[in-house]
């Protein structure tokens, strides 16, 4: 990472890792090389000047995880132009008003998406581009890009009538200051806003990410979280190219078992995941055998307690690949009892904090400095501050600047006058504490705080965490119904069929949950009822629940 600039860095990597495998679409015979990749890109960039496309114009890309959906960002962001990446779980309506009001003129998509979208919807769209092929599946009245794509190779062939190598690859240099990225995140509070994301906010990211995460050329990753979110975005895809690894992407919802799979192929050297994953395959894997009763005889007697804890490590290192240098979870908040195990049986993993807005880390640490129940310490270029009288033991909302933090949000003066303090810091919207050390402990987010009729803070996610471990409870929401505490709850209905349980059971096993969580839990945290939820609970990318819409 010798270069100081965001796009300097892939023109590094392009040139010395032309032969080297790049990308892949897990499952699939699809490969590029970097020197494939670069020749792409350049095709694209041909593209672009052919279609006056300016540096600066605003180009929409949305689809599953993709090799095309890599190299459609690349492109766009190597011309000098701003990817305006868009998540596939959006409904078509949110589609048509980020499309519109990102300003976009060109949209990368794949089949499925632009069949659900309607073109009269987008007037300033000049054209629309398969993720398959790049094929052009849409023209405004008046284009001429149907006659321009079939002559894309004659082109490239003449601008490059003997080869294209590594001397080849020349990206100008786009400035740091400049807006590379619009990211567009519904949060937990509503409607989407346009995060503006430049260069040197992913610089920032990149360069400590190579600082601290490792990672080398030819190492391989498994790519499974979305690529439209930063956490992906940033580390599975951007940094693991930028140091020449080697990226299979999984281009389908990543199940338990469907990952267990993959990563026993791959063999990833680094594991970037959300704690729902984790927290499903220790709930899945681990915890049903540590409830036996002769497990916990065995775990009362020392000698025995750390073979089996051993025991325990290898497997779930063997889940994860088996050659994993550090598993990062980050995205939310990691369940208290699952991070607890974790340490005791010395996995190797660590946690992160950030958000969009910091694309997208605030604070980090590895798991030789990690400190349990914390979310790292704070990046060196970043600083935080705590909004309360004593920061060390009384939480505050948590409020950053530095490198990471973005320009504000596109078109929207109000929204980003209110993130930020009147004297420049950006406010996150999370509750927390911070120790001499820098490190970061969260306590809730703010806007879910809820003030009890005795004036105590309560934090619902921290009773939620103790709820969530309990029997045949696959997820919890707190809520403030008239003064009373109620747990909306959904069961983990697959255990229960398994039991053969009937309805009148359940309630009673949900009573019973009632009383221990209640004998967990301060006064003022105490629960009045469970009320048994039928679905899932509607989630964000980052898999965080969407509070507001059961409040």
């Amino acid at each position: 990472m010798g270069q100081e600039n965001f796009v300097k860095l892939f023109e590094e990597s392009f040139k010395t890792s032309f032969e080297n495998q790049a990308l892949t679409d897990y499952g699939t015979t699809t490969t590029f090389t970097y020197g494939e990749v670069a020749k792409e890109v350049e095709k694209l960039h041909i593209l672009f000047e052919e279609c006056k496309i300016q540096k600066g114009d605003k180009i929409a890309l949305i689809g599953k995880n993709t090799t095309r959906w890599c190299i459609a960002y690349l492109a766009t962001v190597t011309y000098g132009a701003v990817i305006v990446p868009i998540l596939q779980d959006f409904n078509p309506n949110d589609i048509h008003h980020i499309i519109n009001h990102s300003e976009s003129i060109f949209l990368f998509a794949s089949n499925s998406t632009w069949d659900t979208l309607e073109e009269e919807k987008l007037p300033e769209i000049r054209g629309v581009f398969s993720l398959t092929g790049f094929e052009l599946l849409y023209q405004r009245d008046g284009e001429e890009l149907g006659a321009i794509i079939p002559q894309l190779e004659d082109l490239f062939h003449k601008k490059y009538p003997k080869s294209f190598g590594p001397e080849n690859i020349n990206y100008r240099g786009v400035p740091d200051d400049k807006i590379m990225v619009l990211n567009y995140t519904s949060g937990t509070t509503g409607f989407s806003k346009g995060v503006m994301i430049t260069g040197g906010n992913l610089f920032g990211n990149l360069s400590y990410a190579h600082r601290t995460f490792g990672l080398k050329k030819k190492d391989n990753i498994l790519s499974f979280l979305p690529l439209a979110h930063t956490y992906g975005s940033a580390f599975e895809f951007l940094y693991a190219l930028s140091e020449g690894c080697h990226v299979r992407i999984l281009g389908k919802t990543p199940a338990p078992k469907i990952l267990v799979q993959a990563f026993e192929e791959v063999k990833p050297t680094l594991v970037l995941a959300v704690p729902l994953i984790l927290e499903k395959i220790y709930k899945k894997m681990i915890q049903p055998t540590l409830n036996k009763r002769a497990m916990k005889l065995a775990l009362s007697v020392p000698i025995l307690d750390n073979q089996i804890y051993a025991q325990i490590r290898k497997k779930l290192t063997d889940a994860f690949g088996g050659q994993f240098r550090q598993i990062v979870a980050g995205g939310a908040p990691l369940n208290a009892e699952v991070e607890d195990f974790l340490v005791k049986i010395k996995l190797s993993f660590s946690v992160g904090y950030g958000m969009t807005e910091c694309a997208p880390l605030i604070s980090f640490a590895l798991s030789e400095t990690y400190i349990p129940h914390s979310c790292g310490k704070v990046l060196d270029c970043m600083e935080v501050r705590i909004d309360s009288e004593d920061p060390y033991t009384v939480a505050g909302e948590i409020q950053v600047k530095g490198q990471n933090v973005m320009l504000g949000y596109y078109k929207n003066e109000e929204a980003t006058k209110n993130v930020f303090t009147e004297d420049g810091w950006l406010r996150t919207g999370d509750l927390g504490t911070i120790d001499k050390d820098n490190n970061i402990f969260i306590r809730g987010r703010s806007k879910s705080m809820i003030l009890s009729a005795s004036g105590q803070n309560i934090y619902p996610e921290e009773i939620e965490a103790k709820l969530d471990n309990l029997p045949f409870i696959m997820e919890s929401l707190v809520v403030d119904r008239n003064g009373r505490l109620i747990a909306l709850v959904y069961p983990d209905y697959d255990a229960v069929d398994s039991t053969g349980m009937g309805e009148e059971d359940l309630k009673k096993i949900m009573n019973q949950n009632k009383e221990m969580l209640n004998s967990m839990v301060a006064s003022y945290e105490k629960i009045a009822e469970i009320q048994l939820y039928p679905n899932e609970f509607e989630k964000t990318p980052k898999k965080s629940i969407k509070r507001y819409l059961y409040n």
